[in-house]
């Protein structure tokens, strides 16, 4: 608030020509007026909190401070090198060279009591040697006429259904002419058909394989056919 300074002027004063008439009475006033309220607002106005600078602050990544100065060994043994594994080599044999004379290799001789070598057969003393077995052999025979084997008998129901086909029998046939097993090789396709045959063949006189002129076991095949056009 500013206080106005008022001084008394008398009407007389005011009116008065030869203080009118003077500039600096005016002059003075107006610094005085001034000067007062000047005084009186310094007085009356609080001096202003006087507030500290805010401090700034700043992050950023700092570098690690910089060792002092030592010695370059010291600064290397702070620091551990990676250890580097390395597959060790393997190192050339030399060969040992010995005085020793190297050894000959050991002959075989041949004396009266060695033992005759894997490869070659022995035969006992007085032994005979084996017939020779590169004559040929006849195959046995079941188709002679005078062995006047039976055709198998076609089944009845085989008949009345239409079956037909082929069988192939094997028969080993004993040096007595006989068979003493009968297997099928390949079926007909009906098994009324196969039963048939086996059952036949079964009861058949063979004529023996031979062998030198001597009967010998061997094997036979017999294949049957079944047809309704006959």
């Amino acid at each position: 608030m500013v206080s106005t300074l008022s001084l008394p002027v008398s009407a007389a004063g005011l009116h008065s020509r030869p203080f009118l008439a003077s500039p600096w009475p005016w002059a003075g006033l107006a610094v005085l007026f001034h000067g007062g309220a000047l005084a009186l607002l310094l007085q009356h106005r609080s001096p202003a909190p006087v507030t500290p600078a805010a401090p700034v602050f700043s992050v950023s990544l700092l570098a690690p401070p910089a060792p002092e100065n030592r010695p370059a060994t010291a600064r290397q043994a702070s620091q551990p090198q990676p250890v580097r594994h390395q597959t060790p080599r393997p190192t050339p044999k030399v060969p040992i060279k010995s005085d020793k004379p190297a050894p000959q290799p050991l002959s075989a001789v041949p004396t009266a009591s060695s033992a005759p070598s894997h490869s070659e057969a022995v035969a006992p003393a007085g032994a005979k040697e084996p017939a020779h077995s590169a004559e040929p052999v006849t195959e046995a025979r079941f188709d002679a006429g005078y062995l006047q084997n039976p055709a198998p008998t076609y089944p009845p129901l085989s008949k009345r259904m239409g079956e037909q086909g082929k069988v192939l029998l094997r028969a080993h046939v004993l040096p007595n002419g006989t068979a003493d097993g009968v297997e099928i090789k390949r079926s007909s396709g009906s098994p009324r058909l196969d039963n048939a045959a086996l059952e036949a063949v079964r009861k058949w006189r063979f004529v023996p394989a031979k062998q030198g002129g001597q009967a010998i076991g061997a094997w036979v095949q017999i294949p049957i056919n079944f047809s309704l056009e006959n």
